[in-house]
């Protein structure tokens, strides 16, 4: 299957299925609905990856050449017996069998079929009971014990939910994560039956593409439209992949400790997961590190990672970076984020010593400064951040905002500055511009073992904003050659080969240009404007050229306007 292939089955999937699930949003707002196709996207994927799991064991436990090996002929009546069977099916209910390949544990109650085969009898209006092992039970319990042993099932909420508990029990690390609120939905149960119905039809496998690669993208698709559903509010959890992509793909992070204070539903992370595969490296070196302020948007990211199988550590609880950092004692190799912009009010119940603020106190109407300090406090000594921010952070001088940014400057701790165009984003037409930081820019070979010359001194300025084409009528998007064309340059200016100042795009300028400039970073005003094409004509002679065309232009409007006039009178009109 080719590439092209791929990207076509995925975009008529995505289609098929938000076309199909939006119908049943009619009773639910766009906050609510979320959680209900995620949660139940997040469920369908843990049951399928450990469905895969099982198929193979049973492979490898009839394998003679395999370890798992379990000889039929220990069994009387060899492998058609109701003993060896047994055996085989409870050796699938290990769970170290899944925990050594990383596949995420799923209860029997939790699995898919489940879901599946009895949320039609609930909709009919029967109760199911389901026991503590998480077997549907065949007739009602016939007294008090067996009761207290099993669980009632009246709704197709209360079955979802059901399933949800039952994970988080199981699983420590996803308590408090899932959001169990499938009963309090104000929705028909027979809807809610079909969306599980929905859900079902994304396929296991499709030519080569694993149910990782298509659930997560899946996952992915509906994040982004929800934030179009939801507006500024959604926006707040949802950064577009092509910003995600072209910071992570600067910045590099192969392996080490990736720490993203702000980070939504985690897409930094998961792009860094991509940049790993393409690049034959190893998820395992990756150590990931987030905050989450907003509950339900924690949720999210914890369960995007349990879809893709990434370890991670989002502290204790959702909480306030600046007020209840989760990662006191943490230095990352990379840190990467995109707050809120702008944000207010910020700072009640922050010191105004606090250690953070080596550069200077950030003013209580703008975060900006925070968010930049906070990263820079949390990163190692060679570490790399990349850094999403309001235009404004660039030129801004008011109320310290100058003297922070003039600070950071003579410290060398800025690297490069790329200006965004407009329209990247689904929630705010505020212009942004991203910062990439580093501690070190001392000669030295990075995680991806590429050399990096001494830049100390130097900045470069990259000018981005005629880069991208319009996706659709209100939002832009980054090609792969300019995503290409903007990490390269920065690549190559990194190690001094193949970078050359291109007028209009990148400059490559030194402390006592930035001085000139009072510590202003807009690469605007460093790149300068792009050389026009020389068409070979003198510009006097152009000049003389251009004036007669126009002059003639006037002569031939002043004819018409006379000419107009003149029929108008003759039907009557004055002008």
């Amino acid at each position: 299957m080719t590439r092209e292939e791929e990207q076509q089955f995925l975009k008529e999937l995505e289609k098929k299925l938000w076309t199909s699930a939006d119908k049943l949003r009619s009773t639910l707002d766009a906050a609510q609905y979320k959680h209900a196709v995620l949660g139940l996207i997040f469920l369908k994927y843990v049951s399928d990856s450990f469905g895969m799991r099982r198929e193979e064991l049973v492979g490898l436990l009839q394998d003679p050449e395999h370890d798992y090996f379990l000889d039929p002929e220990d069994y009387e009546g060899g492998a058609e017996s109701e003993d060896y069977q047994s055996e085989i099916e409870a050796e699938l209910e290990e769970r170290d069998y899944y925990a050594e390949v990383n596949v995420f544990w799923v209860p029997q109650q939790s699995r898919w079929e489940i879901l599946q085969n009895q949320n039609k009898a609930v909709i009919s209006g029967n109760t199911i009971w389901i026991s503590k092992e998480g077997k549907i039970l065949d007739i009602a319990p016939q007294n008090e014990s067996e009761k207290r042993r099993s669980k009632k099932i009246v709704s197709v909420g209360q079955l979802i939910d059901n399933a949800l508990d039952a994970i988080e029990r199981d699983n420590p690390k996803l308590k408090g994560v899932l959001n169990k609120q499938y009963t309090q939905l104000q929705i028909d149960q027979a809807k809610l039956g079909e969306l599980i119905d929905q859900i079902a039809t994304i396929p296991f496998k499709h030519d080569g593409l694993s149910s990782k690669d298509i659930l997560g993208h899946v996952y992915e698709y509906f994040l982004g439209q929800f934030a179009l559903a939801e507006g500024k509010k959604g926006g707040q959890f949802y950064t577009p992949k092509s910003i995600v992509s072209l910071i992570v793909l600067m910045l590099e992070p192969f392996k080490g400790r990736v720490y993203d204070p702000a980070m939504g539903s985690g897409g930094f992370f998961v792009q860094s997961e991509h940049f790993i595969a393409q690049h034959q490296g190893r998820i395992g070196e990756l150590s990931i590190y987030g905050q989450e302020y907003n509950h339900t948007t924690w949720q999210l990211a914890a369960m995007n990672m349990v879809i893709r199988g990434i370890d991670f550590n989002f502290g204790k609880e959702p909480a306030n970076s600046f007020t209840n950092d989760q990662h006191k004692d943490l230095r990352a190799d990379f840190v990467m984020a995109n707050p809120p912009f702008n944000m207010k009010e910020w700072d009640i119940g922050v010191d105004d010593n606090d250690p953070r603020w080596q550069y200077g106190r950030p003013p209580s109407g703008n975060a900006n400064f925070a968010w930049l300090q906070h990263m820079l406090y949390h990163l190692a000594p060679n570490g790399s951040l990349g850094l999403l921010l309001a235009n404004g952070s660039m030129s801004s001088n008011t109320n310290n905002e100058g003297v922070i940014r003039q600070a950071l400057v003579e410290n060398d701790l800025v690297e490069c500055m790329v200006a965004l165009p407009g329209q990247l984003f689904t929630n705010t037409q505020i212009p942004a511009c991203i910062w990439f930081l580093t501690k070190n820019k001392k000669a030295r070979t990075n995680a991806t073992g590429r050399k990096l010359r001494d830049r100390s001194g130097e900045f470069l300025f990259i000018d981005a904003r005629n880069l991208g084409y319009m996706k659709d009528r209100v939002l832009r998007d980054f090609t792969t050659e300019d995503l290409n064309k903007v990490t390269d340059c920065f690549h190559n200016w990194q190690t001094g080969e193949g970078y050359e100042d291109e007028a209009g795009f990148c400059k490559s300028a030194t402390l006592e240009d930035l001085k000139k400039h009072d510590f202003i970073l807009t690469p605007g005003r460093y790149v300068g404007a792009a050389a026009e094409k020389d068409d070979g004509e003198p510009f006097a002679e152009k000049m003389a050229r251009l004036t007669g065309q126009l002059k003639s232009q006037f002569e031939e409007s002043q004819k018409l306007e006379a000419e107009i006039k003149k029929n108008l009178a003759g039907l009557g009109y004055e002008c």
